[in-house]
């Protein structure tokens, strides 16, 4: 799919939010969310964050030779 960026975009279009309403429920400036998304970078925290705060959730692994590891 490409970079996580783009799937908290995606994200958000499903939750039916934008990035102010995001940047709301996380504590943080709109402008703090625009710059992450921008950069792509967020911790994994950031993502568990991001994904409650989206009534979602969010399982990071790694594929290894199709085994999860």
């Amino acid at each position: 799919m490409g970079s996580m960026a783009k799937k908290i975009e995606i994200l958000l279009i499903e939750a039916g939010m934008n990035k102010k309403q995001l940047a709301e429920k996380l504590g943080t400036s709109s402008a703090n969310i625009s710059g992450k998304l921008k950069r792509d970078n967020f911790s994994e925290q950031e993502l568990n964050d991001i994904a409650e705060a989206c009534g979602a959730s969010f399982k990071g692994m790694f594929l290894f030779n199709e085994k999860e590891i």
